[in-house]
């Protein structure tokens, strides 16, 4: 039985049946099964097997994530990548966080680095909700959440960085993120690719979305296994 546990809510991929004592065992208060998270707004299909309530908070690199399990997705496989960005931000910096959700990357940017602004824009109104409660709760005042769609909030302002951390169609937004981005800036470029165009295709995408600007690929960070011969990678480059 596959299983994770988020706050004291325990997310299985099936019913093992013997609920009160795999409910003991963990700690938790209730027990889920979540089918699969389906639209742009990565609302999660569920079923609650056991217990009633689907709000937590999740403690991870010494950060607090309050969310609703039947509201918002949870990707607990992201977890060092979450806390490399937050280490890679210089002093000072400007952050554009796309698809920021409860604020997965920005609330680990806001504790662990001295980012002057982290702009983090989020289309669903659950998880925005969620990452103004978890602004709060870490008592990160250099957090600014904007409710909106990425096309159209993201060229309403300028960063130094821009993190891209959704993995389905994200391409489509590069040409938005990359005019968002100030010259020498970095784009954290989230994509999911077939093994054998791993060198090539991220890579050309973000080279043609570019146009005549300069892109210095920095590195291909391999994050886990999306389907058999599919990874989800980030692309990190530099575009002058």
């Amino acid at each position: 039985m596959k299983y994770k546990k988020i706050g004291d809510i325990l997310i299985l991929n099936d019913n093992p049946g013997d609920l009160d004592n795999l409910a003991k065992k963990h700690n938790v208060k209730t027990i889920m099964l979540i089918d699969h998270i389906q639209g742009t707004k990565r609302e999660p299909v569920y079923r609650i097997l056991y217990g009633e309530e689907t709000e937590t908070i999740n403690r991870e690199n010494k950060c607090l994530f309050k969310l609703d399990l039947s509201k918002v997705m949870w990707s607990k496989g992201n977890v060092n990548e979450r806390l490399r960005i937050a280490k890679l931000v210089g002093d000072g910096e400007t952050v554009m966080d796309m698809f920021a959700g409860i604020g997965y990357f920005s609330i680990p940017i806001g504790v662990h680095s001295n980012a002057r602004e982290v702009i983090s824009i989020e289309i669903n109104p659950n998880s925005y909700h969620y990452l103004c409660e978890n602004i709060k709760l870490n008592k990160c005042d250099n957090i600014t959440p904007v409710l909106g769609d990425c096309l159209v909030e993201a060229p309403k302002f300028k960063a130094d960085r821009i993190l891209m951390g959704y993995v389905k169609t994200t391409h489509h937004y590069l040409k938005v993120a990359i005019n968002s981005l100030n010259k020498g800036g970095i784009i954290h470029y989230h994509e999911t690719v077939p093994e054998k165009l791993m060198d090539e295709r991220p890579i050309s995408r973000i080279r043609q979305a570019a146009g005549d600007r300069d892109v210095e690929l920095l590195k291909i960070n391999k994050i886990k296994k999306y389907a058999p011969g599919v990874e989800h990678v980030v692309i990190d480059v530099l575009i002058d």
